[in-house]
């Protein structure tokens, strides 16, 4: 068994690129090497900022031994009448590297055919490495790749140097005139730029040796680890966030956390004033006590030991405090003046160019915010703090501190509301409308925030797609997928049964309304109707609802996405019953002609007694069935239209519904149309897969 080592040494790799390179890398020599019936034990990656590296486990030194039979043309095809052979046959033998000895015939169905026997040849484990590893390092793909030198190698970042090494042997190859080889080079400052690894067993070791520790999960718990035992010993704790540190992890190769301190002349600004600059700009990790309140502290991580470590403090502080006194700054400008000062600012800058000023949208944010909370039938007290939470929404971004610190929109708002005397819920709600800006982020927590959150994405969604700005692929620079499942979350979060259509109508006439806007009313909300949709289809398969189901539901006129989702759930478990099949296909035959009725109206003096039976069953269970549907008792609704299922059979054994005299054909199918749509304010049941 033998271990292999593939390191592809560049310069340094943007972080936010790293987890997604390894899956790749994985993915990738897995298929090759099975591709090439390669037998190992496992592999693994690890990265640094400068290298991806890759290592293969207890492998085979040979391939995996393969025999194939292939068959080849039909014997009345492969030889001339002379008894040769002919191209047909020729092109089989000399595609497989055969000749007439290796050949076989069967009988197929009576007809004669030719089959060959391959064996496919062993290659040796240095010649599949020696292939795959340079088809590996092409097939590597980024969001952003580059092209450095002359090459036509694309890479995310250029490429320095390769190590190739199987035990103690250099597996060569040549990566356009960069050779693998034994060679690589250790941390850029405090290592050798020059170490030969004689073995595979030695290349973590001699790294280390040289201020480079490969293995990322490892360097993540020293950066814990000894960032928690820091903060300590000042009576603290990191405030961590997963993001951040696994950020800091992929952007050094030796990592010693250190310890600064705040002036307490900062730490009178509110937290979020901070934090932020600590953070998002300078990746520091801030300190607080037991009750989370900040403490003068902050973790930095020195890529690096720890000599000279008091200059490197000091040079830490001084940073942070030059982009402290910006923020201090910037805050006791903003707040000379209360919030809605700056909402006449808003004039000034632009949301969308065919949409127009963040004013225009805060106006309209206003009024679908108020319209929101009407339908909901919400208190007059909500309506009045939803409309100032509106009006007030996007006033912090005309000020000096969030115009420097985009990160703390919504938050400074939230800040500057309180301090403007406006009442907590107007406050709050600011900050929520934000939420949730991201998956797995907060949802808002008061009514308030909840409507204007739902009002200032939809708006958004309903002006960009009227403009004809819709996400596509993988394209959506506006976000309106995060915004849609924001919507929908803050919905099911709150349990509200509200009318997608309904509200997006209210978006759409606030556009012509307010902007005078011009499109295509009914394209534009169908298409609206239907991004939606597509994003309720996902979030229900990720809940492991079948595909079916969901299309059971989705297919139905109903939009209450609340409700869509208590029906997905009932109807998911209610067919795990036993014994369905027929009653679905009984369904299914009333849905098929349901279908082609004109209507539901129904003449009981036409009906014979077979299709009395129908009838008059339907009947008794027809006002149980709507109030149970009412109380979204979906499943025992369920379980009173099964009870059709024999008047159903039977009315289709006994009775010709598709018969020439249109009164009574038209009379036999408004009767399945009737209990047709009381179906379908549960779901299409026509839509259930039979298993």
């Amino acid at each position: 068994m033998s271990k292999y080592l593939l390191e592809i040494g560049v310069e340094e790799i943007p972080a936010n690129v790293i987890h997604d390179t390894i899956n790749q890398i994985k993915n990738i020599s897995n298929d090759l090497l099975k591709k090439d019936r390669l037998i190992y034990t496992d592999l693994e990656v690890y990265t640094t900022p400068r290298r991806l590296i890759l290592t293969i486990n207890g492998i085979k030194n040979m391939q995996e031994s393969i025999e194939e039979k292939v068959k080849g043309p039909s014997v009345k095809i492969a030889y001339d009448s002379e008894g040769k052979p002919s191209k047909a046959l020729m092109g089989f033998m000399k595609g497989h590297d055969i000749d007439e000895n290796s050949l076989t015939v069967e009988k197929i169905n009576g007809e004669d055919y030719i089959y060959a026997l391959i064996k496919k040849m062993n290659k040796s484990i240095e010649e599949i490495l020696s292939n795959d590893m340079p088809a590996l390092i092409r097939s590597i793909s980024f969001p952003k790749s580059m092209k450095w030198g002359g090459k036509n190698l694309k890479f995310v970042r250029p490429i320095r140097w390769l190590v190739s090494l199987l035990d103690d042997k250099v597996i060569p190859f040549n990566l356009e005139g960069i050779k693998a080889s034994n060679i690589t080079r250790g941390h850029r400052f405090l290592g050798s730029s020059h170490i030969v690894i004689d073995n595979v067993d030695d290349y973590a070791k001699l790294l280390r040796e040289n201020y480079v520790i490969i293995d990322q999960n490892e360097r993540k718990e020293l950066i814990k680890y000894g960032s928690e035992r820091l903060v300590r010993e000042k009576g603290g704790t990191i405030l961590l966030d997963e993001d951040l540190l696994d950020e800091v992890t992929n952007i050094v190769e030796y990592p010693t956390p250190i310890i600064g301190r705040i002036k307490d002349e900062y730490l009178s600004l509110p937290m979020d004033v901070v934090i932020t600059p600590m953070k998002e700009h300078l990746r520091y990790f801030p300190v607080v006590d037991d009750k989370k309140r900040l403490l003068p502290y902050f973790i930095t991580v020195r890529n690096g030991d720890d000599r000279y470590i008091d200059i490197v403090v000091k040079g830490n502080e001084k940073v942070l405090g030059a982009r402290l006194e910006d923020a201090k700054f910037f805050y006791k400008e903003d707040i000379k003046y209360p919030l809605e000062k700056y909402v006449e600012r808003l004039n000034n800058i632009t949301f969308q160019e065919k949409l127009g000023t963040l004013y225009q949208k805060t106006k309209r944010i206003q009024k679908l915010s108020c319209k929101i909370g009407n339908y909901l039938e919400v208190g007059d007290e909500t309506v009045k703090n939803v409309d100032r939470a509106a009006f007030l929404s996007k006033a912090d971004l005309v000020t000096k501190i969030v115009s420097e610190f985009t990160e703390l929109q919504g938050k400074m708002g939230m800040e500057y509301a309180k301090i403007s005397n406006e009442n907590e819920i107007v406050s709050i709600a600011i900050f929520e409308q934000y939420l949730p800006r991201y998956s797995g982020d907060q949802l808002p927590s008061t009514t308030a925030g909840s409507i204007l959150s739902i009002a200032d994405k939809l708006d958004s969604i309903a002006g960009l797609f009227a403009i004809g700005i819709q996400p596509s692929g993988s394209q959506d620079p506006f976000g309106l997928r995060r915004s849609a499942l924001g919507i929908i979350n803050i919905i099911l979060d709150k349990k509200w049964n509200i009318s997608l259509n309904e509200i997006v109508d209210f978006a759409l006439y606030i556009y012509v309304e307010e902007n005078g806007l011009a499109f295509d009313y009914n394209k534009i909300k169908s298409d609206i109707m239907g991004f939606f949709i597509a994003r309720i289809r996902n979030m229900f398969m990720d809940m492991n609802i079948r595909h079916d189901i969901i299309e059971a539901v989705v297919s139905t006129n109903i939009d209450d996405i609340y409700d869509l989702k208590i029906r997905a759930i009932k109807l998911n478990e209610w067919l795990k019953k036993d014994g369905l099949q027929d009653i679905l296909t009984a369904f299914n035959r009333v849905s098929t002609l349901a279908v082609k009725a004109p209507s539901n109206e129904i003449k009981r003096d036409l009906l014979t007694e077979d299709e009395l039976n129908l009838y008059d069953s339907y009947n008794n269970i027809e006002e149980k069935v709507l109030n149970l549907i009412e109380k979204k008792e979906y499943d025992k609704a369920l379980d009173l239209l099964i009870t059709l299922k024999d008047p159903i059979d039977n009315f289709f054994e006994k009775v010709m519904v598709m018969v020439e005299d249109e009164t009574l054909k038209n009379n036999r199918l408004g009767l399945l149309k009737t209990i047709y749509d009381t179906m379908m304010k549960v779901c299409d049941l026509s839509k259930i897969n039979k298993l």
